[in-house]
Parts: C-alpha cells; sequence; structure tokens
C-alpha cells in the first residue's frame, strides 16, 4: 500500500458578510452625503419659456469622417464590442481632445455601433460652455420641455437626478415599470441624433445602467416580407403623456414650450450609414396613419414587444463617475433602470443634439433579398 503521510490542517476563517461588503467596489462619494456635482443640482422654473428651434439645415459630421478613425483612436488603448450588434466601449480616449476630425469619426462610429462607451473622461469638469461646444459638432442642441437644467445655468443641459431630497423621477414611475423603450424626443420635427450623457455620480455600488437596442437589427431581423410591409407606413409621436405627467406637479409644474406632435416614417434611413431602422417606440409613438385603432395598437405593440425582448441585438451600459455614453438615436431605442435602492444618488447630464428630419425609407419591390440572407437561406426560411 502506498505510504499516507498526514496533511497538516490549514486553518480557515470563515469571511463575514461585513467583510465581503467592505470589499465590493465602491463608487465614489462625498462624506458629507453632498453631491459631487453641486454645480448641476436640478433647477426647475415654473415661469421659464422658450422657443422652438424651427427648421434648419443639417450636415451629418460623419459624412466627413476617415473610415478608418485615425483621429478618433490614435490613442486608444484598448475598445471592445459590448455585443455584436450594438455598442463598444473605448479606453485611452478622451473625448475633450478630439479635433473636428476626431469628432466627424464620433459621429461615423456612434452611427456603425449605435453606441459608444467612454471612461475616465473628464468632460463632466469642462464647464457648461466648453461641453455645449464640443457637443455642438453634431447639430443645435435640444431645449427639454420639462425636464431640468443646471441651477447655475445652461437650459440646454437636461439633468437626469435621482436621490432622497428629489424624487421627482421616482414618483413619475411610481406603479409601473420604469424600463421604457424609447428614443428621445421623437416628437420632434427634426429629431436627435448623436447624443451625449456624462455621469457625474452613480449609484454607490450598483445599478443605474442604460439598456441600448439595436434598431437597425430590430428591422433586419423581421421576415423580409413583414419588412416591406412597414416601409411607406407612418406614425404620430406625440410628447402628451410626459407634459400630462409633469402638470400633475401643480404649480411646480415646468411647461417651457408647447405640446409636440409629429408624424414620422415607421422605418427610417440613416443618412450616412444608409440603413434602415425601425422608428417607433412605446413612449412617443401613438399610432400609425391610417390605420383603424385596433389595427394600429396590435402592429405597434407586437414591434414594441420584439424591440423590448430581443436581447440579441442589445447591450447594458454601466457607469462609473466619469463615464460618457455617446450614442446615435436614429438607430437605437434604450431605456433607464430605477434598480438601485431609493434614496442613493445617481447624477448626470445629457446634451441632446438634433438632426435630420427623419428620411423614409424607399418602398421597394420584393427584388430576392431573402435569396441574398445567408441566415435564412440556411435555416429555409425562403
Amino acid at each position: 500500500m502506498p505510504l499516507i503521510l498526514d496533511q497538516p490542517k490549514v486553518e480557515q476563517t470563515p469571511v463575514s458578510l461585513k467583510d465581503i461588503n467592505k470589499a465590493r467596489l465602491s463608487r465614489p462619494k462625498n462624506d458629507d452625503g453632498s453631491p459631487l456635482y453641486p454645480d448641476y443640482m436640478p433647477f426647475y422654473d415654473p415661469l421659464e419659456k422658450v422657443e422652438d428651434l424651427g427648421e434648419f439645415e443639417h450636415f451629418d459630421p460623419g459624412h466627413r469622417a476617415d473610415p478608418s478613425f485615425p483621429n478618433l483612436l490614435e490613442g486608444a488603448t484598448k475598445f471592445f464590442d459590448l455585443s455584436p450588434h450594438v455598442g463598444t466601449e473605448i479606453h485611452g480616449v478622451q473625448v475633450s481632445k478630439l479635433d473636428s476630425k476626431g469628432l466627424d469619426e464620433l459621429a461615423l462610429l456612434a452611427a456603425q455601433r449605435g453606441a459608444l462607451v467612454f471612461r475616465d473622461q473628464d468632460f463632466g469638469d469642462l464647464g457648461f460652455e466648453k461641453q455645449k461646444g464640443i457637443v455642438r459638432h453634431f447639430g443645435p442642441l435640444h431645449i427639454h420641455g420639462w425636464a431640468p437644467h443646471p441651477a447655475a445655468g445652461s437650459v440646454e443641459h437636461m439633468i437626469i437626478y435621482d436621490h432622497k431630497d428629489d424624487l421627482r423621477v421616482r414618483r413619475s414611475w411610481a406603479g409601473k415599470s420604469p424600463v421604457q423603450w424609447h428614443t428621445d424626443q421623437s416628437p420632434e420635427p427634426q429629431t436627435p441624433g448623436t447624443t451625449f450623457i456624462c455621469m457625474l455620480e452613480s449609484p454607490s455600488t450598483a445599478g443605474g445602467d442604460t439598456l441600448i437596442s439595436s434598431s437597425v437589427q430590430a428591422y433586419y431581423s423581421l421576415s423580409p416580407k413583414f419588412r416591406k410591409r412597414l416601409e411607406g407606413l407612418t406614425a404620430v409621436h406625440s410628447n402628451n403623456d410626459g407634459a400630462a405627467a409633469e402638470l400633475k406637479n401643480g404649480k411646480d409644474a415646468v411647461m417651457r414650450r408647447e405640446v409636440l406632435s409629429t408624424e414620422h416614417p415607421v422605418v427610417i434611413v440613416h443618412p450616412v450609414t444608409k440603413k434602415k431602422a425601425l422608428y417607433v417606440n412605446p413612449v412617443y409613438t401613438k399610432y400609425i396613419v391610417g390605420f383603424d385603432k385596433e389595427e394600429s395598437d396590435y402592429l405597434l405593440n407586437f414591434l414594441y414587444n420584439h424591440i423590448a425582448t430581443r436581447q440579441d441585438f442589445s447591450c447594458r451600459v454601466r457607469y462609473e463617475a466619469g463615464t460618457v455614453l455617446v450614442w446615435d438615436q436614429r438607430i437605437t431605442n434604450h431605456s433607464q433602470t430605477l434598480d438601485y435602492p431609493v434614496g442613493d444618488r445617481r447624477h448626470a447630464f445629457r446634451l441632446t443634439p438634433l438632426a435630420n428630419k427623419p428620411i423614409p425609407a424607399i418602398v421597394e419591390e420584393d427584388d430576392g433579398e431573402c435569396a441574398r440572407d445567408v441566415q435564412r437561406v440556411q435555416l429555409n426560411l425562403c
């Protein structure tokens, strides 16, 4: 028999839940509980009014971009896709240091990948005017009809704020799911394009992520014949529900602009990539023009469910302080997640450039598109 030696006993100290909690990565917070960025605290003025921007000519900077991205990715230490169809994370690049060529390439890559995530950015420390100067490269800045802006000024900065000292956002979603897929401000005649969110302060340990879904893949994952049925349809988008919710704040309600209602194509084309995308969302899209209500509701609910449940063309963006998310709203839907404890602070700002009027997809006859779709052919779906 082989000789069996006694093994020395190793004393194992049990790890307590308290020790585990200490080891967890915590996000930056002030010891006294005050906000990290007090100049960006939300300000509500019920008397404030602004003028609509009106029609303008838009030239997408992605048209000028070098498709090899030499100016955008020159200093990148690493970059990787968050999912096959949407989302790319880039490290080692400061958005604030990009010149006009780099910003052109940023627009193109956002149009191709839908969403770009930049870490450890100094963007939040630049000040209002420099921040707006960078984002205006992509179009004139939108002013929200009722969402807060900083007390220190800059009506173009839309403040995203949730904390125990201001539960306005929480209350607006009380009794329903806060996960609501949408494209910001789709009722605008000229809708948002390359949009920026800068995270100033995240919930203590986790949560407060943004979900992003590719509207391009949402379109192309439908059968070719069904896609053809959608092309040529238009739908009405309105922010009347959001305005009604804001008016529930009574004398404190902010209503800077009139309620918007605009007709847009159900399938649009991106002006740079020429890719087609679904352009409907359950927050703002009200009905399909020319359909009876039951028909419209049935089709829109199918499309909403298609967007919400197809996680194979979505990604989740996790924030840290200093994270900047840049995404193209013409080809994506997104949603917040209020999954962190009530009272914890989530603080960010959004700058939203408006872009082109949505371009309708051209209605085409069946030209053998299914036969050219390799996956559908392999699965005998044609």
